[in-house]
C-alpha cells in the first residue's frame, strides 16, 4: 500500500483504502513478493524458536534432576501433612490460610512500630484485622469439615 496520496500528498491512515483529504482511491503495492519473503521469514523464525524452546526445556528438567533434595523435604508435601494432621483438603487448606493471618498479625508487630497514638492505633487495627481474617478461616475449616462417624 502506498504510504501518502499522490494528489495532495497527505499521509494515508492506517487500513484506509481511500484519502481522508481528497478522497482519491489508495493505489495497491506490489506485495506478492514481499508477502512471500516475510512469510518464509516467519516460518523460520518460527523453526528457530521452537528449536530453541526445545533445548532449553531439556537443560531445565535435567538440571532439576541433578539437584539433590534434602531427606527431610518429603515431610513438606501436601500429602504428608494432610496425612498427618487428618484433615480433608478444604479444611486443611483454609487451617493454612488462617495459620498464614496469625503470622500477618504477628508480623505487623515485627516490622512496624508506632511513634505516636496515631500509630499505634492504625497499627492495631492492622493486628485486628488480620486475627478476624484468621478466625474467619479457621470457622470455614470447621464448618468445611466432615462430621466423623461415631460407629
Amino acid at each position: 500500500m502506498a504510504e501518502a496520496c499522490a494528489d495532495c500528498l497527505t499521509e494515508f491512515m492506517i487500513g484506509a483504502r481511500f484519502c481522508h483529504t481528497c478522497g482519491r482511491r489508495r493505489p495497491a503495492a506490489d506485495t506478492s513478493a514481499d508477502a512471500v519473503l516475510m512469510t518464509g521469514l516467519w516460518g523460520q523464525s518460527l523453526a528457530r524458536v521452537g528449536t530453541g524452546l526445545r533445548s532449553s526445556s531439556r537443560l531445565i528438567v535435567s538440571a532439576w534432576q541433578e539437584i539433590s533434595f534434602p531427606e527431610w523435604l518429603h515431610y513438606l508435601h501436601f500429602h504428608e501433612i494432610k496425612g498427618w494432621i487428618g484433615l480433608p483438603t478444604a479444611p486443611l487448606i483454609a487451617f493454612m490460610i488462617g495459620l498464614g493471618c496469625v503470622a500477618g498479625a504477628v508480623g505487623v508487630s515485627l516490622f512496624y512500630r508506632a511513634s505516636n497514638l496515631a500509630e499505634f492505633q492504625a497499627i492495631q487495627m492492622w493486628r485486628i484485622e488480620w486475627l478476624l481474617a484468621a478466625t474467619a478461616s479457621f470457622v470455614a475449616g470447621i464448618l468445611l469439615k466432615k462430621p466423623s462417624n461415631p460407629e
